[in-house]
């Protein structure tokens, strides 16, 4: 009964990007399955209240990991590019880089947040977030809401 609690609300994070469709449709399927998957994952590791944070957080992973650009990345990427991510949401001015770059392997990236609009009581902000892989640009575009609890998801 729990699990299918944390499935509902990992599918809430993800549901409304189901609605994307065309040329990148199989794109969206891979970051809606990522999302759907990091929202699981990210409950199991969640204890008592931050249980609720740790499964959004997993969605945001996850839907990183399940786009194209995602799976390029490896897992130092992965955390450079959703700190990134959440400077820019929470921070960010609009229409400036927030950047990141893995000394590792050189992979960098940057995430661009429009300004803030409500949507349904909730701040959000329109991004796109440019990852340099070998040197070529992969784009991402989507649009996080804050949370009441301060976190922000990735909600389409």
């Amino acid at each position: 009964m729990r699990m299918r609690h944390v499935v509902l609300a990992a599918m809430l994070v993800a549901v409304p990007l189901a609605g994307c469709s065309g040329p990148n449709a199989n794109q969206d399927t891979g970051t809606i399955a990522g999302a759907v998957l990091g929202g699981i994952v990210g409950n199991q590791f969640g204890k008592g209240g931050g249980k609720v944070a740790a499964t959004m957080a997993g969605a945001v992973v996850g839907g990183i990991m399940g786009n194209e650009i995602g799976r390029k990345l490896d897992e130092r990427d992965r955390m450079l590019a959703r700190e990134a991510e959440y400077e820019a949401w929470e921070r960010g001015p609009p229409g400036r880089p927030v950047k990141w770059r893995n000394p590792d392997n050189g992979r960098y990236g940057e995430i661009v947040a429009d300004d803030y609009y409500d949507r349904g009581g909730q701040r959000c902000r329109n991004f796109y977030h440019r990852v340099y892989i070998d040197g070529r640009p992969e784009t991402m575009r989507g649009t996080a809401c804050r949370n009441p609890d301060g976190t922000w998801s990735q909600v389409g």
